[in-house]
């Protein structure tokens, strides 16, 4: 809020006399303190009277009405206190040709302070006047030291001297002093500078009619009205200014209070800035030509708060206030200048250049790994990411992503802890590389999974379990190491059983199975005898068979004639050639004929000594292949020429079949033929 101006002087100027005589005395307009220098007595030397004896020296003339009645006392105050000021009062309602004997004077010859005072004691001082409304007074203040020192007045008392300025009906509104604060003080932007001293009066005035305001150098000006100053003038912190308000009563140009000014000062003060030039670092993400700049962070000008920052794209913008950036916090450019505008909360303004670079580049090299496959799913391996050298630039952060949309995006980031134990196939993965001052870039890193590398020669094999055999794992591997503990490329005198061999080949192991199998063994599963004839029926092993009866002597026919009554081996053996498989057979003695009438020769066929054979049948067909009996250990294997039930058959020739079962090899054998039966 504005102050109301501070009335330091009300003064009354006569411009066609000096102010040291009665007759152009200065009139008192108001009670505010005054200061004035005199620099000499005036152009009448006028009879002083009173203690006032000698003549006036640097002496200064006012005159005063009394508003009001009441008390009036006033301190003269020298500049410099080692003078020695006069005073002389005269009135009330004196004239100048006929002043009379002064009220209150003083001559004490006592420098320093004197005036009118119920409370201050000493020859300098005086008592308070008692003054009625409406009465005049004249005072003289004489300099008895004629120094170049003046002085000030302030007056106290309950008494109030007239004014236009304390007529509301006159002057509605107050008065308002210039400067920053209503205090005077006014900004310059620079040191010195011009300044036009009229655009105050439209403020100081505040709308109140019939007033104006002239401008001085000096106080002694504007208490003479002296050089006022007119036009723009060079100015600077160093000196005081001062103003007079004047009224003048548009209805009675001759008004005595169209005399009386109120006065002030006014002082300059420096409100220049500078504003330094600047440099910002953006970053140039992920190799971009532009980066997104905060101009704000620019350190140009570091005053106190309220100031205002208006950022240019080129000095031509700024200086013509054309195209204005409007988003000075998220500016998107290339490297290169902006201009920045700074105004102060005072109105003062500086400009400067803010040169906009980037951050020093992330060093980045995409970066390869190779890593083993995982054994039982070959087509992938695991990768720790953190060791792909993707930058060489100190102190990044690195952040890893499957695809770059993600990796530029920020989303679905493969966890920190996954990241050492990264699980893929052939693929790629993406690190984004965040540096120290919050730039980054996205790096590609190629996944490769080294495949397996197996031995194209060692494969199964099949020998006699009785036999070794050598296993090769072939050249072209880096290393050997066999489930037996050899190294060697091959091994030796290998048994049938399970073996594996760890390949070495390009930093990896692969792991190769082998096996070496026991050829099977044939199986004799049929002899089929009829006489001293056997055919023999093999299963398994590896044909085309070998077939003996004695073990050494092998044929490839699976028939054997003319062999003995009796126990007879068979030998049979496959295309392995391996130890022989063989069977004991029973080549029997058979009966080919009964006549079962009870004579006790020849009566039945009776097969019992074959018990202990496994599975043993003896089993009788008539011509037309019907069962006519079976033969068991119910019956004893015996057969005395009946059909089931008992029944004695007729004379005629029948066919049978006994089979049995070696035990040690479940061979089945069987016999076939046929026996004559005649019954009687």
């Amino acid at each position: 809020m504005k102050k109301f101006l501070l009335f330091f002087t009300i003064i009354f100027s006569q411009f066609a006399y000096s102010q040291s005589d009665c007759i152009s005395a200065i009139p008192l307009c108001g009670n505010s303190a005054i200061s004035y220098t005199p620099t000499g007595p005036g152009l009448v030397l006028e009879t002083l009277g009173g203690c006032l004896s000698d003549d006036e020296n640097f002496s200064v003339w006012y005159s005063f009405t009394a508003a009001t009645t009441g008390t009036l006392s006033f301190t003269i105050t020298p500049n410099n206190l080692a003078n020695d000021y006069d005073f002389g009062v005269y009135g009330p309602n004196p004239s100048c040709a006929a002043l009379g004997t002064p009220i209150r004077c003083n001559f004490s010859g006592t420098p320093g302070l004197t005036g009118l005072s119920d409370t201050q004691t000493g020859s300098q001082w005086s008592p308070i006047l008692n003054v009625i409304a409406g009465e005049v007074y004249f005072i003289v203040v004489d300099n008895y030291s004629n120094s170049q020192f003046g002085f000030s007045l302030t007056f106290g008392g309950t008494a109030l001297l007239t004014s236009p300025f304390n007529n509301p009906t006159v002057q509605p509104n107050p008065f308002i002093a210039p400067g920053l604060n209503a205090d005077g003080n006014i900004l310059i932007c620079s040191n010195p500078a011009t300044f036009d001293f009229s655009t105050l009066s439209t403020g100081i005035i505040n709308g109140n009619p019939n007033f104006t305001v002239a401008y001085y150098l000096t106080p002694n000006n504007l208490l003479t009205n002296t050089s006022p100053i007119t036009t723009p003038i060079v100015v600077n912190t160093a000196a005081t200014y001062y103003y007079a308000i004047k009224y003048t009563d548009p209805a009675n140009p001759s008004n005595a209070a169209n005399q009386c000014t109120i006065n002030g000062e006014i002082r300059f003060v420096q409100g220049a800035i500078v504003v330094n030039n600047a440099t910002i670092s953006g970053c140039a993400n992920n190799n971009a030509t532009t980066a997104v700049f905060n101009l704000t962070t620019a350190a140009v000008f570091a005053g106190p708060a309220g100031n205002t920052f208006q950022y240019y794209p080129t000095l031509a913008d700024l200086n013509n206030n054309t195209n204005l950036i409007t988003n000075p916090t998220t500016y998107t450019s290339a490297p290169g200048d902006v201009y920045v505008k700074v105004t102060t909360a005072q109105g003062c303004t500086g400009s400067s250049k803010i040169t906009l670079v980037f951050f020093a580049p992330i060093v980045q090299t995409p970066a390869t790994l190779v890593s083993c496959f995982i054994e039982g799913n070959p087509t992938t391996a695991m990768f720790d990411l953190t060791s792909a050298n993707v930058s060489s630039t100190t102190g990044v952060v690195k952040t890893y992503f499957k695809t770059n949309q993600d990796a530029v995006n920020q989303t679905n980031q493969i966890p920190n802890a996954a990241a050492t134990a990264y699980i893929a196939g052939n693929s790629e993965i993406f690190v984004r590389v965040t540096s120290t001052n919050g730039c980054w870039n996205i790096v590609k890193v190629t996944l490769t999974v080294t495949p397996p590398v197996y031995s194209t020669v060692l494969k199964d094999k099949i020998i006699c379990v009785e036999d070794t055999t050598t296993l090769d794992a072939g050249t072209g591997f880096d290393g050997y190491r066999w489930s037996t503990g050899a190294t060697t490329q091959t091994i030796t005198n290998v048994s049938v059983g399970n073996y594996y061999v760890d390949l070495r080949k390009n930093g990896c192991v692969t792991r190769q199975a082998v096996k070496v199998l026991a050829s099977q063994i044939p199986v004799i599963t049929n002899i089929e005898i009829t006489n001293n004839t056997a055919v023999i029926t093999v299963n398994g092993g590896l044909p085309p068979y070998k077939y003996s009866v004695d073990g050494t002597n092998f044929q490839d026919s699976n028939t054997f004639t003319n062999l003995p009554r009796g126990i007879n081996t068979i030998y049979v053996k496959d295309s392995y050639d391996c130890n022989p498989v063989f069977v004991d057979v029973d080549v029997l003695n058979l009966v080919n004929a009964i006549s079962p009438n009870g004579d006790n020769v020849n009566d039945y066929v009776d097969y019992s000594a074959l018990s202990y054979k496994k599975a043993l049948t003896f089993t009788v067909y008539d011509r037309y292949g019907n069962q006519l009996y079976v033969a068991d250990k119910n019956n004893q294997y015996k057969w005395a020429g009946t059909a089931n039930g008992g029944r004695k058959i007729i004379t005629g020739t029948y066919w049978y079949s006994i089979t049995w079962e070696e035990s040690a090899t479940n061979t089945l054998v069987s016999y076939s033929g046929w026996i004559l039966v005649k019954n009687q």
